[in-house]
């Protein structure tokens, strides 16, 4: 599969992403559920299920799988939530050595290439009686399919855009910006806010893990990856995102590396933007809500800047439920990742928590019920569907991205190296990961 970062979504794509804006009429056989009949469903089983989140989600999950074994009284089901995802990536390293795995469990990023290539993974084709996959468009199985073996199905969808407080922006006498804004013109909306809007407030709240994809897909026909998995991006490219960082801080825009460091993984409330202390952020749009909570007015998102005239933004899948291959309850197991994504009880609690559904079944359930915040991420989701880019997968050695991305930031941000020695550095040891 190809495509061009200079073109809109393809024809063929946004036609099979249509549920996802929201336009699509429900159809498809895979949006009835899975079929029980086809389970000894009189055996007592027991299932164990693991995901990462916080208390609300595990509370949304706990009355999930209550209606789950009401439904089918033969199958306990035992929840095993963590609260990050590495803290989940550590413990199934462990439980899949040991033979202890649970079940089902969520993966996202790299994990779902990494684990299927490995055989941990079910092919979801031996369970898809109780498992029907076909509602779901092609693109949003892309990460979680293996050498034409489908491993996973995704949670839902979202995208990256750059949250802005638009009383912030009052308050420091700056506009708005335009829909076809460039980076130029980020840079002076960030260092004019820090000026002019308080000592407390900056212009930008950076999370680098969640733009830099963007930004590169901006000057890359495919992002960092091509789709056999290699490096895509030339060092020139990193090196002038990290020289903008670099200037940034210098001009104001950004605050002192040592706050910005210190942010780099905080939870939605936590960070400067959700705390109403600076006046823009990236993030992706199913954490709308997460973030408006504490930054202490309206919100919106738009998409970000570009350039080039390429929006590198791409719908993504946020997580996946897969099934571990050692799992000796497969085809109930199956039934209850069905339950989880394809059942109206449970899409009635779970709502857009995970992003918003693919299936199109699931998603006229959803529609209406969602929140504003939900709602808006929604919208933002139909626009970048026309005038997004197609991704493709990240591939298992790009499971060190983040890490890498943040700690060469931290080099070049406090001068041990230069933007050009730090982004050289970054193509070497990604290169290096996605050659082991």
């Amino acid at each position: 599969m190809t495509r061009s970062a200079h073109h809109s979504i393809t024809t063929a794509v946004v036609a099979g992403a249509a549920a996802l804006a929201l336009v699509a009429c429900s159809g498809g056989s895979g949006g009835t559920g899975g079929d029980a009949d086809e389970v000894e469903t009189d055996q007592p089983v027991e299932l164990h299920i693991a995901w990462w989140g916080n208390d609300a989600r595990a509370a949304i999950m706990a009355e999930a799988i209550d209606l789950f074994e009401a439904e089918y009284p033969n199958i306990t089901v035992v929840e095993e939530p963590v609260g990050a995802p590495d803290d989940l990536f550590n413990r199934l390293a462990t439980d899949f050595a040991s033979g202890t795995a649970p079940d089902v469990f969520a993966l996202g990023g790299a994990k779902p290439q990494e684990y299927g290539a490995a055989g941990a993974l079910l092919d979801l084709a031996t369970v898809s009686d109780q498992l029907p996959t076909d509602a779901y468009p092609e693109f949003t199985l892309t990460n979680a399919v293996v050498d034409e073996t489908l491993y996973g199905l995704p949670t839902g969808g979202n995208a990256i855009g750059v949250l802005v407080n638009p009383a912030l922006f009052e308050q420091a006498g700056v506009p708005l910006p335009e829909p076809d804004w460039t980076w130029e013109d980020f840079v002076g909306i960030a260092n004019e806010i820090s000026a002019n809007a308080g000592d407390d407030v900056v212009g930008l709240d950076l999370r680098l893990q969640d733009i830099l994809g963007t930004y590169v897909a901006q000057y890359t026909e495919t992002g960092i990856y091509d789709w056999e998995g290699r490096l895509a991006v030339e060092a020139d490219v990193i090196q002038q995102w990290y020289d903008m960082e670099v200037g940034l801080v210098a001009d104001g825009g950004l605050p002192d590396p040592s706050v910005i460091v210190e942010h780099w993984n905080v939870t939605p409330d936590l960070s400067l933007f959700g705390t109403g202390r600076a006046a823009m952020a990236f993030s992706y749009s199913n954490q709308i809500a997460a973030y408006q909570a504490g930054a202490g007015s309206d919100i919106e998102i738009l998409t970000p800047p570009s350039s080039t005239g390429v929006s590198g933004v791409a719908v993504l899948p946020s997580q996946f439920w897969a099934i571990a291959s050692q799992s000796e309850n497969p085809a109930e197991a199956a039934l209850l990742v069905d339950w989880l994504l394809n059942q109206p009880a449970a899409a009635e609690l779970i709502l857009s928590d995970r992003g918003l559904p693919f299936n199109p079944d699931t998603l006229a359930v959803v529609e209406p019920l969602l929140a504003p915040a939900d709602a808006q991420a929604a919208a933002y989701l139909t626009e970048v569907l026309e005038i997004g880019v197609v991704a493709p997968p990240q591939p298992a050695g790009g499971a060190i991205l983040n890490e890498l991305s943040q700690r060469i930031e931290s080099e070049i941000l406090f001068g041990r190296v230069t933007s050009a020695e730090g982004a050289q550095q970054w193509i070497d040891e990604l290169s290096a990961s996605l050659d082991g």
